[in-house]
């Protein structure tokens, strides 16, 4: 069946070229029969920059979300991202959209039988990611108690900002998104971002 396809294309400098990702992609697309609706490339931008940093991987995500194409068609899973908690948000995002992926060198394509595990193992590695970042948050919860004890400082009823941002960590690391636990919290989206990467770093 003929398919809507997006390209998706990366470099992280400027002396590299994606013209080889471009010509394989669509050389597949022509093979499988599909067509290629647009093309998305980042141009001198690392993989470890998080979607919201990349100009066309955003636009992408935002237009997966429309449905505006069928399937994501990209040269490795490395040219999506190489933070684990970026690149689960992404892979998610077009999942929950119902858009497809091609992963080129790792041969996968989620309208298989074995691309549709991949995404099924997606959630595993989500759930293990969530208990990590709860362990972290409740380790610091301590950690901040014991050393306000050791200070001599009384720990009792915390500033309102203080009270939200646990609040906001509390409801990240229970998998909830970032605009979720903006407003459970009652703190902007990006405050809300911010933590979310912070959680991840530790």
């Amino acid at each position: 069946m003929t398919k809507r396809v997006a390209i998706y294309l990366r470099v992280s400098t400027g002396e590299q070229t994606t013209a080889n990702q471009r010509r394989e992609l669509e050389a597949w697309a022509a093979r499988c029969g599909h067509t290629v609706a647009e093309v998305y490339e980042d141009r001198a931008i690392s993989g470890a920059k998080s979607s919201d940093q990349r100009p066309a991987l955003s636009r992408l995500l935002k237009d997966a979300v429309r449905r505006r194409f069928d399937m994501v068609a990209v040269w490795a899973v490395d040219r999506l991202g190489r933070s684990l908690t970026d690149l689960l948000n992404t892979l998610q995002t077009l999942k929950e959209s119902k858009v497809g992926l091609f992963l080129h060198q790792q041969g996968i394509d989620t309208s298989t039988a074995a691309g549709k595990a991949f995404f099924q193992m997606l959630g595993v590695f989500a759930e293990f990611e969530r208990a990590i970042i709860v362990e972290r948050v409740n380790a610091g919860i301590a950690r901040a108690k014991a050393e306000g004890t050791k200070s001599g400082k009384a720990i009792g009823r915390p500033a309102l900002k203080t009270r939200r941002v646990d609040a906001a960590r509390a409801a990240l690391a229970e998998g909830k998104s970032i605009r979720a636990a903006a407003m459970a919290a009652g703190i902007s989206v990006g405050s809300a971002a911010a933590l979310r990467k912070e959680m991840a770093r530790r």
